[in-house]
């Protein structure tokens, strides 16, 4: 997992002195959608790695990643106030 995160961290263009602090578990819909697109980014790719079943391969399915970003982003659109991990377990969850 620590990888995952490392690599995330390259894609998204963060360097450590700019890394900031994201609660999940506090964070709303409202919150994630109004991020900017990096943080988005992050967040979707941790996210796709959390709700994976751990004995999973370690396979990136692009067309399921875009799906479930646009299901989480169209839920969250709709439910601003709702929390984001748990908009997520509705959604991941399908």
């Amino acid at each position: 997992m620590r990888y995952l995160f490392a690599l995330a961290v390259l894609i998204a263009g963060l360097s450590p002195a700019a890394a900031e602090k994201w609660d999940l578990s506090t964070m709303t819909c409202q919150q994630f959608v109004s991020s900017d697109k990096d943080t988005i980014a992050l967040i979707l790719t941790w996210l796709d790695a959390y709700y994976r079943d751990e004995d999973d391969p370690p396979v990136i399915d692009t067309d399921k990643f875009v799906k479930n970003a646009e299901k989480l982003g169209a839920f969250c659109a709709a439910n601003p106030q709702l929390g984001l991990i748990t908009a997520a377990d509705k959604v991941f969850d399908d």
